[in-house]
């Protein structure tokens, strides 16, 4: 698809110059040279291997982080010495690696070296936003450098592989990786993926402070019903193909290194062990060359699933197309039997390693097995102020403006603020889930941020207000991984007391509740996707003072706050920033920086109405516009009757201290016909008091089609710059590339007819022009 994004301005971010962004796949990988040598070299290996070595090269254990002197001693020490082992994962740190690498190349008998991986998600030891908070920076710019920052601090660590980027398409709040992820659009999260992509594996995965990416979780992940997760996922293939498939595909088509699959079954078999998946769809439809690794132990749980015994589910997965079993050890410990019973073959067997092989081989491992991982150099690389400062930019980008009421943001530098909730004095759960190698301890909190950047000019006063949960047993599982929630012995009475008395103190109120880190993530899902009480009666509390209140919201998902948005004047969404989140919220609360983001996903009022999201299609009875715009219940029309339709917020929406108006929308021609491409543009002028960042939306409806299509659709976005006052033409070029999609038949085309262009500020919020395009 034509490129429709164009990047922020200098202003917004640091930014790559041309030269450093990488806009397409162009590994030296992909040149007939360079394969026909990698293809000799891994020939001549293989002809040397004996059955056990080739099937150790698909065996991916957990080290544990032992020690250096551990590596020879310990179990794995012993297996990687006897070639028995592939790569290794979540070991930290550059001595440790290099001392397990060197049992491979000195001990081994073939000395082939280990890749070696870890959960970067969202930054190493620098860490950025929590993914689903990057992806509300709609800064394609932006998500490439963090990734390419996760790379150089990783590297220089002795990582070459990240289980990176998790791109499963949620529409299920319920479900709490949905902080890993992209949102519920696959148009915005396949633009999100490739930059992930192009930041981790950069031009050449030989240099040495490039990674192998992971694309995640292939396939579907994110449809778990009930938002359970690890649940079932049914759905038809007209839906994967065209609202599921395409962030994974646009991570192949990016030169992606590695897929992992996911644990839900797909059309009744489990991913892990899904040939259509892993091979009909993965390789010969996409053409992936690169290699597929299982999820923890996902072999070995398809015996749940009701798929056979651990002989049978990992003959299965071989059978499939997974090339690398991750901690399992299922291939490690039947694949010889199977065998020597012919359930697999040695083709297959030849063909996994053959895989690994080759991306060792386009790491340079062959070459320097110990080219990744230099104490000295991650000393000035890891967690430097340069990527620090990268860090708190790209927070600050990331939130979102919900709600700003009587201009009490941006916050005077002067008076007394109070500033309360939970975690505000919280430094563990600053960075979220899935920050593995965060240095937590030294995260920014709120109270830091606040008194480090303003403390000379503002007084702050502080007080919990509330734990994040009354129940101490709720609460005790939220505060998982050692991200602690600090639990206040005292009542809730004494709790308010303090908080209140505070209050009173000071001039505005900035209030800072929501989720603690690990209420979302792997293994989080909720059936409540509300403030938890303790909170809300914390807020209702201060209501009462009569002092304006800014709500600070931490989460890791779609909250439904229906019952809270009323009662503060301001509400921002910080998600889970990261490293620097205390300094990135101060510098919003103060208008250092005017808030841009905009949500990836929607906000619903209700648990009821999940799952909502803004590209729906309609039903043979939807309710008329007019009635949704003033949640009016009609009988026989698809619509509650003690809810509304419409979302909270919707995909999309996020508030500026400045005021962007939008002119009506032109269109070049009307009537367009083949292969002709149309403009579509608006002026967009900053109408407010504030410089600002407005990201400028393209949607497009497909009127008539074969099969039912959706009330729109993202196709383009751009994110500008405007000073106050200024006005900017902002252009979008549409070609029938645009319009395509996969049809009944699975054939991607696009059908003549009528098309609803769209342009605005969020999904619901735009202008409208119709055209007729012929073929």
């Amino acid at each position: 698809m034509k490129k429709l994004i164009v990047l922020a301005a200098l202003a917004l971010s640091p930014v790559f110059s041309a030269q450093e962004m990488v806009t397409r796949p162009v590994q030296s990988y992909q040149t007939a040279q360079y394969q026909a040598k990698r293809k000799a070299f891994v020939d001549n290996l293989l002809s040397k291997m004996t059955l056990d070595e080739k099937i150790g090269q698909l065996n991916l254990p957990t080290s544990g982080d032992f020690t250096t002197g551990q590596a020879q001693s310990s179990d794995i020490g012993k297996k990687v010495e006897q070639g028995l082992v592939g790569g290794l994962f979540n070991i930290k740190g550059a001595d440790k690696i290099k001392a397990v690498q060197k049992v491979a190349i000195e001990k081994s008998r073939l000395k082939i070296p280990l890749i070696f991986g870890m959960d970067v998600i969202h930054g190493y030891e620098t860490t950025f936003p929590i993914p689903l908070g990057l992806a509300a920076s709609w800064d394609m710019n932006l998500v490439q450098q963090s990734a390419r920052i996760a790379a150089k601090e990783a590297s220089s660590d002795g990582i070459n592989w990240t289980f990176s980027p998790m791109v499963d398409i949620s529409r299920e709040p319920r479900w709490g990786r949905v902080s890993e992820g992209s949102g519920e659009d696959p148009y915005l999260g396949s633009e999100v993926s490739k930059n992930m992509v192009y930041g981790y594996q950069g031009k050449d995965l030989s240099v040495d402070n490039t990674i192998l990416a992971c694309v995640k979780h292939f396939a579907l992940y994110g449809a778990g019903e009930a938002g359970r997760d690890y649940n079932t996922v049914d759905m038809s293939h007209v839906r994967m193909f065209n609202e599921y498939f395409p962030p994974y595909k646009a991570a192949v088509d990016a030169g992606v290194a590695s897929v992992m699959a996911s644990f839900n079954e797909v059309d009744g078999v489990p991913a892990t062990g899904n040939r259509w998946l892993q091979t009909d769809v993965l390789r010969k439809m996409w053409n992936f060359k690169g290699f597929v690794v299982t999820d923890y132990t996902g072999i070995n749980e398809m015996t749940e699933h009701g798929m056979g015994d651990l002989q049978q589910v990992s003959a299965l997965a071989l059978k499939a197309g997974v090339d690398m079993d991750m901690v399992g050890e299922g291939f490690l410990t039947t694949l010889k039997k199977s065998l020597d019973e012919g359930k697999v073959t040695q083709a297959e067997i030849d063909m996994a390693a053959r895989r690994i092989l080759e991306a060792k081989y386009d790491l340079g491992l062959f070459d320097n097995p110990y080219r990744y991982g230099d104490a000295k150099l991650a000393s000035k690389e890891v967690y430097n102020m340069e990527n620090r400062n990268v860090a708190r930019s790209a927070a600050a980008q990331s939130m979102v403006l919900l709600k700003n009421e009587n201009n009490v943001l941006p916050l005077k530098k002067s008076g007394t603020v109070a500033v309360i909730g939970p975690l505000v004095n919280n430094s563990l759960n600053m960075a979220g889930t899935w920050s593995v190698a965060t240095k937590h301890a030294a995260s920014v909190s709120l109270m830091q941020g606040l008194q480090a950047n303003y403390g000379k000019e503002v007084k702050f006063l502080s007080a919990k207000g509330a734990n994040i949960d009354y129940d101490a047993k709720l609460e005790d599982i939220y505060a998982a991984h050692g991200k602690k929630t600090d639990r206040d012995s005292r009542s809730k009475e004494q709790l308010l007391k303090e908080a209140v008395d505070v209050a009173n103190k000071a001039d505005v109120i900035v209030l800072a509740i929501g989720e603690s880190a690990e209420m979302s993530g792997e293994s989080s899902s909720r059936t409540e996707i509300t403030i938890p009480q303790s909170q809300v009666d914390l807020l209702n509390e201060l209501k009462k003072t009569g002092k304006p209140i800014a709500m600070v919201l931490y989460t890791g998902r779609p909250l439904a706050l229906t019952n809270v948005k009323d009662t503060p004047d301001a509400i921002l969404n910080a998600w889970f920033a990261g490293s620097e989140a205390g300094n990135a919220i101060s510098d919003v609360l103060f208008g250092k920086v005017n808030p841009s983001g905009k949500l990836p996903m929607t906000f619903p009022r209700s648990l009821g109405q999940v799952p909502i999201y803004y590209n729906a299609k309609n039903t043979g009875r939807p309710l008329s516009q007019d009635k949704v715009d003033k949640c009016v219940y009609e009988r026989f029309r698809s619509n509650y009757m003690d809810e509304c339709n419409t979302p909270l917020y919707p995909f999309g929406y996020g508030l500026s201290y400045s005021q962007f108006s939008y002119s009506d929308m032109s269109v070049s021609n009307p009537n367009p016909k083949g292969n002709q491409s149309i403009q579509a543009s608006v002026t967009v002028t900053n109408s407010g008091n504030y410089d600002g960042a407005e990201v400028v939306q393209l949607y497009i409806r497909d009127r008539v089609g074969s099969i039912t299509r959706p009330v729109k659709e993202l196709k383009g976005f751009q994110k500008i710059f405007l000073k106050k006052g200024e006005s900017k033409k902002v252009t979008f070029d549409i070609t029938p590339e645009s319009l395509k999609f996969y049809n009944g038949e699975l054939k991607f085309d696009w059908e003549p007819g009528e098309f609803d262009i769209m342009i605005g500020t969020n999904s619901d919020d735009v202008k409208h022009s119709r055209i007729n395009w012929t073929k």
